[in-house]
């Protein structure tokens, strides 16, 4: 069903078919309506390791990626550190994501995780910086959660299940990124290597109702490969695994 949908709607009638699908889908409080969308956090029930498979969270590993944004190639580095930060009682992991071109700074984001004792990894907040042509320093997309109203999402189930639907994020306005379980299994090739298992999402946010992303998750590593499926072209792959 989902070849179909790719392959015969237009970038709005198919991002209006993932929203109503998201916003549809039962039995996950993210994929609640906006209004009435806060999680409530057990600081108790987190546990200090992010090994969910399919998001594993190492400190001290490097993920590189290669790719293509507003038009320019650049190269993505995900650090995961040591550092931590409390968010809504809980203890967070901080991870470093650095993207340049031809070694200039385009993009610095501080993202922050943690997994509970069920295996889901929540996604608590970022800062990010994005160093325009002309100087000056975006840095939208900046949130955290219990601050101005901004809540936390799942990045990854523990045991994710095609159709399931959920929300990454929530800062009206700002921050509305959802996730649709769309395969499981089977292979595919980036520069890495061929890696196998993996999970297929579709995310999109209703702020950006013409934007499509597709991310293919693989074992032991998360994120191997990125791409915009609707909207500006947008790729990243991963060359090169560090610790």
């Amino acid at each position: 069903m989902c070849k179909k949908v790719l392959g015969s709607l237009t970038s709005v009638a198919l991002a209006g078919v993932i929203f109503a699908t998201l916003a549809s889908a039962g039995g996950t409080p993210p994929s609640a309506a906006a209004s009435s969308y806060e999680p409530v956090l057990d600081p108790s029930h987190f546990v200090a390791v992010i090994d969910n498979p399919y998001f594993p969270l190492p400190v001290g590993r490097t993920l590189v990626y290669t790719g293509i944004k507003d038009g320019k190639t650049q190269i993505d580095r995900v650090t995961v550190t040591s550092d931590t930060k409390v968010l809504e009682g809980v203890t967070a992991t901080a991870v470093h994501d650095v993207a340049t071109h031809h070694r200039k700074l385009l993009e610095k984001t501080t993202d922050w995780y943690a997994q509970d004792d069920q295996g889901n990894v929540w996604y608590l907040g970022e800062n990010t910086k994005a160093y325009n042509p002309d100087g000056t320093v975006d840095t939208s997309g900046s949130w955290q959660s219990d601050v101005n109203d901004g809540e936390p999402g799942v990045i990854m189930e523990a045991n994710p299940q095609i159709p399931d639907a959920y929300r990454q994020e929530y800062l009206k306005g700002q921050a509305e990124d959802t996730a649709w379980i769309v395969n499981r299994g089977g292979s595919v090739t980036v520069p890495y290597g061929t890696v196998h298992r993996v999970l297929t999402s579709l995310e999109f946010a209703r702020i950006e109702p013409h934007v499509v992303d597709r991310k293919i998750y693989a074992p032991g590593l998360g994120i191997v490969s990125e791409v915009s499926l609707t909207g500006a072209h947008e790729t990243a792959n991963l060359v090169k695994v560090i610790g």
